[in-house]
């Protein structure tokens, strides 16, 4: 987790981004920080770019950014 970025959060992950596993490993990522089950992130767009905009399921935003700051400290 790298922090915050604007109104962004910027992620780092070290899978290539080939084949879609970046992609896989940043849904991951985010369901491991925000403990949700992976089937709870879903990739809504970006799916070949930096950015990217994920839909989360089982979490509510205020509490997500709490945890995202907790695990950015």
């Amino acid at each position: 987790m790298a922090g915050r970025v604007g109104e962004a959060w910027k992620l780092r992950v070290a899978a290539p981004a080939e084949g879609g596993r970046a992609n896989e490993a940043v849904m991951r990522l985010l369901a491991e920080t925000l403990d949700v089950p992976r089937r709870g992130v879903t990739l809504v767009s970006g799916h070949g770019a930096r950015d990217k905009v994920v839909e989360l399921e089982g979490v509510e935003l205020a509490e997500a950014e709490r945890r995202l700051e907790r695990a950015s400290a």
